[in-house]
């Protein structure tokens, strides 16, 4: 294991993840300022380009933690590092699908009403010139037992309560899906 930056989600918007703070450690030593996401992707860019050997960064936490925040943080640092920023924005299209997996993979908890059942595994693909030229997402279910059994005062995946409040929708009408009465949909 190398680098461990124990990050805490604020459950709010905070002005440390902005453009500027991005150039502020873009080419800065680790350590040499405060332990941010940006730190540690600086430090894996950098040895990257030195040595020429892939990275991994691995964000780890419990439901609500901010993972998938700090992996589209660490996305955008590259991307702005790498002068893929401006010409593609590689962060939304990395991230295109995340909705579409969040609605058929997440599910309310009692301490996130959106936590992931989902292991994502990002790979991001640099040219010569460590410009991002592509991405690969896959994922991984976890949590299968939730299929099956889900607590008190929890709610499966967010897919199917959404299908079942759009069921008197035109477009909808040939799924099938009139039999929902049974299901208590939320209002969102």
């Amino acid at each position: 294991s190398g680098i461990v930056l124990v990050a805490i989600n604020p459950y709010e918007q905070l002005p440390i993840y902005e453009q500027d703070v991005i150039y502020a450690y873009n080419g800065q030593n680790m350590g040499d300022m405060d332990p941010h996401i940006f730190a540690v992707a600086e430090e894996a860019y950098k040895q990257m380009a030195r040595d020429e050997k892939n990275q991994s960064i691995i964000v780890s936490g419990e439901s609500g933690a901010g993972k998938t925040v700090s992996a589209k943080y660490a996305m955008r640092f590259f991307a702005t590092v790498g002068g893929s920023a401006s010409e593609t924005n590689i962060e939304a299209k990395v991230l295109a699908s995340s909705p579409i997996m969040e609605a058929i993979g997440n599910a309310k908890t009692t301490r996130n009403d959106n936590s992931s059942r989902f292991g994502k595994y990002i790979q991001i693909g640099f040219d010569k010139r460590y410009h991002i030229i592509g991405a690969n997402m896959r994922t991984y279910l976890l949590e299968k037992s939730r299929v099956v059994f889900q607590a008190e005062d929890e709610r499966n995946y967010h897919i199917f309560y959404q299908l079942c409040a759009s069921s008197s929708l035109p477009e909808f009408k040939d799924l099938g899906l009139s039999k929902c009465w049974h299901i208590p949909v939320p209002c969102w």
